[in-house]
């Protein structure tokens, strides 16, 4: 049985929109971080990012999260799929 006061990460909108946020200012993206849905795709369709923008994402997530983000890490395709997935695994992993 789950504690009903606790907070998943899955939940969590208010870290989600954190993270929303952090990738809007870092990439200096032209677009409202409300008005993004956490569930878009972050690369190609959806938010748009190229490997570039998400270069870019691992960075200021590893430096403002302590997380870091490998090129080789076997899960980057469903870490990366969306801002939900991403602020999710930067919840579960988060050392700062």
């Amino acid at each position: 049985m789950s504690n009903p006061t606790s907070t998943t990460p899955a939940s969590n909108e208010a870290f989600t929109q954190e993270v929303t946020e952090l990738i809007v200012h870092a990439l200096n993206l032209d677009v409202d971080a409300a008005s993004i849905d956490p569930d878009d795709k972050l690369y190609g369709s959806g938010l748009g990012l190229d490997s570039i923008d998400i270069l870019e994402v691992a960075l200021v997530v590893s430096k403002n999260y302590g997380i870091q983000l490998r090129a080789d890490h076997e899960d980057n395709e469903k870490i990366f799929s969306s801002l939900r997935s991403l602020s999710d695994y930067i919840a579960a992993n988060k050392t700062q």
